[in-house]
């Protein structure tokens, strides 16, 4: 009976699922799935090729590096040291593409090392002072002793696995070649016990068939810490993927303010601006007509005053939407109350702050309610709504709930992937709950600022 032993370690991380998997419902269980499946053979050959090229790399690496180190009593052991870190580098390039490529594990590239000036001795320079670089190093060091072990346990694991289950198609080789009965199971001097019984026959595939079954979660724990080495080494620092996120967020910041100030332009020039030139005409006309005809200028500088009052809630309108002062005065509490007065469906408000947060982050907090409410009573079709709003640590928490039919996507292009780039710029999270059919619950999540 041939066996073979390992842990059954499942990856839990969602990133192995590579180009060709997708959520689809399937009859068999995933075990049964599991030997069959392209990303099973395609962590197999991740494995297999791994061996091979960490031996490349963990051979140059160690080379260059012993080589530069000796020579650093003279001038040469720097560029060396630098040209096999910028190697490093380059083979991080490969094993990243062959990461996404076999494992569907998607590493942004580090930032290029550039040196102060654009001569050599910057460059090499910038390339010794890289954190990127030497992690580079250590990756090629850590890789190898780590592709040995995973390869000699995925490769023994699937070849004895296959060959038990397959063993009744294949042991007539045995007597007909060897001159024996079978696959040896033990023998000494004076007996030998050989796998050649119906019965035998069948355990040994049925061994086999267990560990073919377990050898891809076993392969998909082994490629799991393949996959904390890349993202963990060959990636940009945190502080570099920080830096490119704080900049992103910076651009939605200025693009947003930048679509704010054209609303509010629009809007002025749309709506009071045109009220008022219309405004000033007709109290020239009734100036004219006021000795001429007092009951016609009467009754043009009445309708002028209609229009002083249109144009008067026009800009309060405007106001209440640039900033409403109800907030500034009396907190987030008052203002969504007469956020929630103007829904069309009811709507109960529950505030639960025993402080007020920075300006900042209260408006965002109205504003990201406001469109809530708004696309409540657009679309939701509801007939109840309510707005809970709480602090928890150093975070603060809306959650809009109505009744309505349900079916909001933040990837449909609607005011709700508006309203995410909006809480990305401040470190905020926008999580929907909406599923066909309603209810929808939305969940915004802000930083905490006093």
């Amino acid at each position: 009976m041939a066996t073979a032993y390992g842990p059954d370690t499942r990856d839990p991380q969602r990133q192995g699922s590579g180009p060709g998997d997708h959520a689809t419902k399937h009859v068999l269980p995933a075990v049964l799935r599991a030997p069959f499946e392209a990303r099973t053979w395609r962590e197999f050959v991740y494995l297999m090729l791994s061996l091979p090229i960490s031996i490349v790399l963990f051979v140059f690496a160690v080379t260059m590096t012993s080589v530069g180190a000796g020579l650093l009593i003279t001038f040469l052991g720097i560029p060396v040291l630098a040209a096999g870190l910028t190697m490093c580098r380059g083979f991080g390039v490969l094993e990243r593409a062959r990461a996404r490529g076999l494992l569907g594990l998607d590493v942004a590239d580090p930032a290029p090392v550039r040196g102060r000036t654009g001569g050599p001795m910057s460059w090499m320079g910038a390339v010794l002072k890289s954190g990127v670089s030497w992690r580079h190093l250590l990756y090629t060091l850590l890789h190898f002793p780590w592709a040995v072990f995973a390869f000699g346990v995925s490769l023994t694991l699937w070849a004895w696995g296959w060959a038990a289950l397959t063993y009744p198609l294949w042991h007539w080789v045995f007597p007909a070649y060897a001159g024996v009965d079978g696959v040896q199971l033990y023998g000494d001097a004076n007996h030998r016990v050989y796998l050649d019984s119906s019965v035998e026959l069948a355990l040994t595939s049925a061994f086999g068939l267990a560990f073919v079954l377990v050898t891809p979660w076993i392969m998909r724990g082994l490629t799991s810490v393949d996959r904390l080495m890349v993202a963990g080494l060959l990636g940009p620092s945190r502080l570099a993927t920080r830096v490119t996120e704080l900049e992103s967020d910076r651009g939605v910041v200025v693009d947003t303010a930048a679509a704010d100030l054209r609303r509010i332009e629009r809007d002025l020039h749309d709506g009071a601006q045109a009220r008022l030139v219309a405004l000033a005409m007709d109290l020239g006309l009734a100036k004219e007509k006021l000795t001429a005809d007092p009951e016609a200028a009467a009754k043009m500088v009445d309708e002028a005053h209609g229009e002083v009052k249109v144009a008067l809630q026009e800009l309060r309108d405007l106001a209440r939407g640039i900033h409403p002062a109800v907030l500034t005065d009396r907190g987030l509490d008052a203002a969504l109350s007469a956020i929630a007065s103007r829904c069309t469906v009811p709507v109960t408000v529950e505030v639960d702050l025993s402080s007020r947060p920075a300006q900042a982050i209260e408006g965002i907090a109205y504003f990201t309610v406001s469109e809530l409410l708004q696309n409540v009573s657009k679309h939701a079709r509801a007939t109840r709504a309510s707005v809970d709003v709480w602090r928890s640590a150093d975070r603060l928490m809306l959650q809009v709930s109505d009744n309505g039919r349900g079916g909001a996507d933040l990837t449909s292009g609607s005011g709700l992937a508006g309203l995410t780039e909006r809480l990305d710029a401040v470190d905020g999270i926008l999580v929907v709950e909406s599923p066909a059919g309603g209810p929808t619950k939305v969940t915004a999540e802000l930083p905490w600022r006093g």
